[in-house]
């Protein structure tokens, strides 16, 4: 693959944002055509390069070599992990634009919609490509500033009430990751990831990089919604349309959460134990915390925001695990599970919370209520939305041979592997609680007694599509687990983790 080829994965929705607004003078039609048109080329470009770029690539925008060593350039760097997060990125973005088309014509100022999911794809593109801190803080800040107008899209009281909650969280947030970038950049002299990443190497002060990685763990875990820093999601996700929902939670905080605290802490920062116990210590709270939280909700969409937190805490427990084990120079088998166990998991949630929402949003389009109390009797009318629901609540709640099920059971092995039980049984208990409020889901929505309102009917095409689609995906990545199909995609990501000190050789060449 050509290295020029990368930067593709952001110019092309960054190109189409500023073209919709002109298109939209001739044809009003033409955002909602051209938005699936541009998802679709960036989904079939990272298959390409999962594909065909198996190694780590690194390109210098303007073509500038280092001085003295020293990289002078942006630079933009593709590995395995990053190839792993564009295709799961660009799968659910290609799935909810093609909803959208359909599910967004109720709302007025549509050409504004496309336009602001272009940009909040690109910016995750961008972020995930990002070889310097200073770009991947300018994408991080797109994606985020997109996806708060987004949140806000429907201006009702209760929207707008959610974004500025998001926007002052973020904000913040934001605030606090520039000044971690402004004392790395004091310290180092560099912005450059791998470049930081050999001067941290070599740095007499031990105590300036724990220091660092705690400032990140708040501003990035505001970001991930990590137990305690979730405030905002609950009103942000729900308040959103289930597109964009289902982009906040199927890959918004993964990317600019999850991503990059796997990016800098095993890629940048030294592995240290304690950090790594901190980060253990977040997951296992944002798992159980979550799930007992969502077990008392009854609106749809908040249910299904609060199971997010849950499955980041999921996520990020694996992380720690694998982190923890690396730090201590052993138990490589129980690293190397944790590690496939979480990304595996970012994966799989990506596919059925992405999916849920998009059924959550065909419920409200067909029945008008987000209330399951005033759900129910609708498993006649709305056959397709009662069968990708029912898949993805499986999947969710962990339930062979749905692809969830492989993803949990991986972390919980690697729990006790690594000796923390306490852990395991807490993800054991996690996915019983997650089972018994998705079981709730499918009573009150498909099989209670009927609400009296006049019948509903099943969706349109477009969104049954999307739906469709993402249910089969909730049992088809299941064979991920088998080890032939496994090195293609998910391997080449786990050994970027495992690979903690080879980052900046590869790209320094040092």
């Amino acid at each position: 693959m050509e290295e020029w080829i990368i930067i593709l994965f952001f110019v092309i929705p960054l190109f189409g944002a500023f073209v919709m607004p002109l298109t939209y003078l001739f044809s009003p039609e033409s955002p909602k055509l051209i938005t699936p048109v541009i998802t679709l080329i960036l989904l079939m470009l990272s298959l390409y390069s999962v594909i065909c770029q198996p190694e780590q690539i690194a390109y210098s925008i303007g073509g500038w070599k280092p001085v003295d060593n020293v990289p002078i350039a942006i630079y933009l760097v593709y590995d395995g992990l990053s190839g792993f997060m564009l295709v799961i990125i660009n799968l659910v973005a290609f799935f909810s634009s093609v909803y959208a088309i359909k599910y967004m014509e109720e709302y007025t100022g549509q050409k504004y919609f496309y336009v602001l999911m272009c940009l909040m794809i690109a910016g995750m593109n961008g972020v995930v490509l990002s070889g310097d801190l200073f770009n991947l803080f300018v994408f991080t800040e797109i994606s985020a500033k997109s996806s708060y107008a987004l949140v806000a899209f429907g201006v009702k009281k209760d929207e707008l009430e959610a974004s500025f909650k998001y926007q002052v969280l973020g904000g913040m947030a934001s605030l606090i990751i520039l000044f971690g970038i402004a004392m790395i950049y004091w310290q180092t002299q560099t912005l450059n990831m791998a470049d930081i990443s050999y001067m941290l190497q070599n740095a007499e002060n031990n105590i300036f990089p724990v220091f660092v990685q705690l400032i990140f763990i708040t501003g990035f875990g505001v970001k991930a919604a990590l137990i305690p820093f979730h405030a905002w999601l609950p009103d942000a996700h729900s308040s959103a349309p289930s597109p964009i929902s289902a982009m906040l939670s199927g890959v918004l905080i993964k990317t600019l959460g999850v991503y990059v605290i796997m990016r800098l802490y095993l890629s940048v920062f030294q592995l240290n134990e304690s950090v790594s116990i901190v980060l253990l210590a977040l997951g296992g709270l944002s798992m159980i915390i979550g799930v007992l939280l969502a077990f008392g909700a009854w609106d749809l969409k908040r249910l299904l925001a609060y199971s997010s937190i849950s499955h980041i805490g999921y996520i990020i427990t694996g992380l720690g695990i694998g982190m923890i084990m690396l730090s201590r120079g052993e138990n490589h088998l129980a690293a190397t599970l944790a590690f496939t166990g979480s990304l595996f998991h970012i994966a799989n949630h990506a596919v059925f919370k992405g999916l849920l929402f998009l059924n959550a949003g065909a419920i409200e389009y067909a029945a008008n209520t987000r209330d399951m109390k005033q759900m129910g009797g609708l498993a006649k009318f709305m056959p397709v939305t009662l069968t990708s629901s029912f898949s993805a609540s499986m999947s969710i709640s962990g339930m062979p041979p749905f692809s969830g099920f492989f993803s949990k059971l991986i972390i919980i092995l690697a729990a006790v592997i690594s000796g923390f039980y306490f852990i395991a049984g807490l993800a054991v208990i996690a996915g019983i609680i997650t089972l018994s409020y998705f079981m709730k889901f499918q009573k009150y929505a498909f099989y209670n007694k009927p609400s009296g309102k006049s019948p509903v009917k099943e969706v349109p095409g477009l969104m049954r599509f999307s739906m469709i689609s993402l249910a089969v995906l909730c049992l088809l990545m299941s064979v991920l687990i088998l080890p032939g199909i496994r090195d293609g995609f998910l391997n080449p990501a786990v050994n970027t983790l495992m690979e903690t000190t080879e980052y900046a050789s590869k790209i320094l060449g040092r």
